[in-house]
């Protein structure tokens, strides 16, 4: 199955509540690259790597944690990229 690459912008309650950690700890559990952070304005941008149907497992997770709050995301596919692990920045 091939691989695909998503530049995620998370809005709503995801800062301040382990978003970053708990994502991480999510993605390399299920495989996946890439990366994680919060930016100014609140919301909290992540680029991740894999299979697409574990990319959606990471965000039901993510959405079914108690303190994580979604209330919409902006997703866009982009270029595949070398990487062997996730990170939080």
């Amino acid at each position: 199955m091939s691989e695909v690459r998503k530049h995620i912008v998370f809005h709503g309650r995801v800062q301040g509540v382990g978003f970053r950690y708990t994502a991480k700890y999510a993605a390399q559990s299920l495989g996946l690259s890439g990366w994680v952070r919060n930016e100014w304005d609140g919301t909290v941008t992540m680029e991740v790597q894999g299979r697409e149907a574990l990319i959606d497992k990471l965000l039901v997770r993510l959405n079914h944690d108690r303190f994580i709050t979604i209330e919409w995301m902006d997703t866009e596919e982009i270029p595949l990229r070398e990487e062997d692990r996730f990170t939080v920045r």
